[in-house]
């Protein structure tokens, strides 16, 4: 960052061996009306001596110096100190060369024999606001460069639902509640195995930011893994837990979810509960309802201590299977001393039951937060398992 002195002015620096030259620049800047403070030195040597540890607002750059001239001086002194405006001193008839000093990265040039106070001041404005824009608009590149990495990186780690057959149909919603975020502590995902079942989990990594989107793909890619690998039930959650005590970045985090086995041939489910709320049954015609499973322990709260208690189901042939995170039922409703909470989620799924899938879910996702009205922010993910056979 740009010197500045104990008076909040800013620093020239002046590389000029002559010092009759030296003098006049001097003259000059007390004639004008810029707040700053003039450092002579004679030769690039000096200069890189001064410049340890310093940055000048300005560098006054004479193009003959004992020890370096021309583009090659310009070059010299842009890697010295590249935050600072250069401009470059010339002879009467050198034109060329300050314009060849400009091309290097200098942000203007003064022929020394018409240099008045004025013009130097003139120069010296220009020259660092064209230095304050070049920079801005680098670190803008640069910002814009890192959040397309990111997005490529978050969209990478997205899930795409494993499934092998189109007997049970999967839709799926993932909405972040960090601006400009495409991944959040929630995660879901589904894989289908060779044996025909189907296997869903989705989960909520406790607080908000990076960490706890970080460590909620690492839970997700743990049970893909570990579902593909032949884990199942309570063995699995366990296997996450270690995972997750691990890579937690704060000993306080801790993850619930709730993980699903479909066997869509016999209508069968095996539910898993860690602390999540239960999946909820929409049947055909009857009301929804969440599926009755026995509660377990959140992921990371107790290590090595907790239990979790797979409850077994039968399903009716046609029907469909809501599974979510909070960030669906914690905002509020119109009467914002009240939450959405389950019942008023099942309110919702009542008055757009008649809609497929996808729709069900923007209908789901839009009303809630339409009575939320922007008070609750959080990650939210939605998971509909539908068959029809």
């Amino acid at each position: 960052m740009p010197t500045q002195t104990a008076d909040g002015s800013g620093v020239v620096l002046l590389v000029e061996d002559d010092a009759g030259d030296a003098l006049l620049v001097e003259e000059y800047l007390n004639d004008t009306q810029l707040p700053v403070t003039l450092t002579w030195v004679q030769t690039l040597g000096e200069a890189r001596t001064y410049l340890s540890g310093r940055t000048p607002d300005c560098v006054l750059l004479d193009l003959h110096l004992p020890d370096a001239s021309g583009t090659s001086a310009v070059q010299s002194m842009q890697s010295l100190c590249p935050d600072a405006a250069v401009i470059v001193l010339t002879g009467l008839d050198e034109t060329r060369a300050g314009l060849e000093a400009v091309a290097a990265g200098a942000q203007d040039y003064l022929p020394k024999a018409r240099v008045t106070p004025e013009l130097l001041e003139r120069a010296i404005r220009y020259a660092l606001h064209r230095k304050h824009t070049a920079r801005a608009t680098a670190r803008l590149r640069e910002n814009e460069l890192r959040a397309q990495e990111n997005a490529r990186l978050e969209r990478g780690l997205l899930p795409a639902p494993l499934l092998r057959s189109t007997d049970v149909l999967a839709s799926t919603c993932y909405l972040p509640g960090r601006k400009n975020a495409l991944l959040g502590g929630d995660f879901l995902d589904i894989v289908q195995t060779p044996d025909g079942l189907l296997h869903a989990v989705i989960g909520d990594v406790s607080g908000h930011g990076p960490d706890a989107a970080a460590l909620g793909v690492c839970l997700r890619i743990t049970w893909r893994s570990l579902i593909l690998g032949g884990h199942r039930d309570t063995e699995l959650l366990g296997l996450m837990e270690q995972v997750l005590v691990a890579e937690r970045s704060s000993a306080v985090m801790f993850a619930t979810c709730a993980i699903l086995t479909l066997d869509p041939t016999h209508h069968r489910a095996t539910v898993t509960l860690a602390g999540h709320d239960e999946p909820l049954l929409i049947p055909p015609v009857e009301a929804a309802r969440p599926i009755k499973a026995r509660h377990g322990i959140a992921l990371g709260m107790l290590p090595r201590e907790g239990s979790w208690h797979p409850t077994h189901c039968t399903l009716p042939p046609r029907a469909a299977l809501l599974m979510y995170t909070d960030g669906l039922v914690e905002g509020h409703t119109t009467d914002s001393s009240q939450r959405l909470g389950t019942d008023g989620l099942l309110r919702i799924i009542e008055g757009g039951r008649h809609l497929p899938p996808p729709a069900l879910i923007d209908h789901l996702t839009g009303t809630a937060r339409s009575l939320d009205a922007g008070r609750h922010t959080d990650d939210l993910a939605v998971l509909v398992l539908s068959w029809n056979h």
